[in-house]
């Protein structure tokens, strides 16, 4: 169904040149897990961690790589970095999203209603203002994982390009609600409209 993706069964350093990774959506667990994300993590590109990635993560790991890296917790992902309550996370989100930044000197996109996007050293918290709840459905998470991968691909800074892939996301979900609720696949078939949404404006 889709003849640009390419398929590589042996660990991922074997795979060619690549310009950034996303690793986490569908990696599961396991020894050939923990093998493929430190196989990943050690590359000299930009990676974006998200779900199953993340739960693989030790700081001192993130914080050594000389490339860029983006994590994209959801408040229960971020909680469990932190080793703190999902409901601390909730109740404190912009110190919960600076921690995490600081802890793993990363960029640092907090999924939610507001996301918010933080990066290690010392500059402002980004505020995204086109999320809705429509989001909060299963997969919709790797949609944003894969559009803002592409953009660490594409060359724009980590924090850039986790902004901009947040901004994108979240109006490609109201181009594709309809007012009502939506799939990831939705999601991922309105982000053309939401691209021509922002080069027209």
């Amino acid at each position: 169904r889709f003849p640009e993706t390419l398929v590589h069964a042996g660990p991922p350093s074997k795979a060619g040149r690549v310009q950034a990774w996303v690793l986490g959506p569908g990696l599961g667990d396991g020894r050939w897990a923990e093998e493929a994300a430190a196989d990943v993590l050690a590359a000299d590109v930009p990676v974006l961690v998200d779900a199953d990635g993340l739960r693989l993560l030790e700081p001192d790991t993130v914080r050594t790589r000389t490339a860029a890296t983006v994590l994209t917790p959801h408040a229960g992902e971020a909680a469990a970095l932190l080793g703190v309550a999902r409901e601390e996370v909730e109740a404190g989100r912009l110190a919960a999203v600076r921690e995490l930044a600081a802890r793993y000197r990363a960029t640092v996109l907090l999924k939610g209603s507001t996301t918010l996007v933080a990066e290690a050293r010392d500059t402002p918290v980004r505020v995204n203002p086109t999320g809705t709840g429509w989001l909060a459905t299963a997969g919709s998470g790797d949609v944003l994982s894969g559009l803002t991968g592409s953009l660490l691909a594409a060359g724009l800074a980590p924090r850039d390009a986790a902004s901009v892939g947040a901004y994108l996301h979240g109006l490609a979900a109201r181009h594709g609600s309809d007012g009502g609720p939506l799939s990831a696949q939705d999601v991922a078939d309105a982000l053309p409209a939401a691209w021509r949404d922002v080069r027209a404006g």
